[in-house]
């Protein structure tokens, strides 16, 4: 990617979203930045354009809403104003289970982590693969080895479309990647009211160390990043162990 290209981040203002941005930024990349709350989105806008100096666009949208989601997917679509690299960021977190949960939270998380990636990959690689050269970073987690319910589930489809996506159009020039971090120091458990003393301190990673490591291995073409060794050891037990003993971590926080 080009120090002159756009990067599009969703989720763009607050942990990995911004960390993201702020190290695009600082290599000379232009932004769109996508969140839902307009005020925050220009004051990041602000402040990234302040310290690197790059244009910084703004685009407000609430990825549950199919009609603000389209404007975003337009954007993607533009060959005028086009869009380097895709980072499919945006969260949503469940506190609680399954059924206790009302079915309409569990379709608006379906919504974010699952049915906006795909649309907005689907413009997205439709222009990178006609240019020959893009890429798109999908932040998935390494619940995504593990049987933890829904968020899990999704994140599992993430990493499994990312894989796809990186063998069917790495040959046409376009990279893509699934970032799988763990438990790591956002606003992401504060808002699900989720304290950070229900994970271990040796689980918790530091989220511009997982930002490096992601752009790193995009960098190296790799399908999928796992920062932290610690996190690779336990995606490489998670795959010899009956999920029977995995299911016993559900107790845990999630990403």
């Amino acid at each position: 990617m080009s120090a002159s290209s756009t990067a599009l981040i969703t989720g763009a203002t607050a942990g990995i979203g911004l960390s993201f941005a702020r190290h695009l930024a600082a290599q000379g990349h232009d932004l769109v930045l996508v969140a839902r709350d307009r005020e925050r989105l220009e004051r990041t806008a602000a402040e990234l354009h302040d310290a690197s100096g790059v244009s910084v666009e703004v685009l407000p949208a609430d990825l549950t809403d199919r009609a603000q989601l389209a404007a975003v997917e337009a954007r993607l679509a533009s060959t005028e104003q086009p869009v380097e690299l895709l980072v499919n960021n945006a969260g949503f977190g469940l506190k609680h289970r399954f059924l206790t949960n009302d079915v309409e939270v569990e379709q608006a998380h379906l919504d974010v982590l699952v049915v906006a990636v795909l649309r907005l990959s689907h413009p997205a690689l439709g222009a990178m693969v006609a240019r020959g050269h893009g890429g798109i970073i999908n932040v998935s987690s390494v619940a995504a080895f593990l049987p933890r319910g829904t968020y899990s589930a999704a994140k599992a489809w993430v990493s499994s479309f990312s894989e796809w996506a990186h063998h069917e159009y790495g040959p046409q020039g376009v990279q893509v990647m699934a970032l799988c971090p763990g438990f790591t120091r956002t606003e992401f458990h504060e808002r699900m009211e989720v304290g950070r003393d229900s994970v271990p301190p040796l689980l918790w990673l530091d989220v511009d160390k997982v930002v490096e490591a992601a752009l790193r291995d995009y960098a190296r073409g790799k399908a999928c990043s796992v920062p932290d060794a610690r996190y690779k050891t336990i995606v490489g037990l998670s795959r010899a162990v009956p999920n029977g003993v995995l299911q016993r971590l559900q107790s845990l926080g999630r990403r």
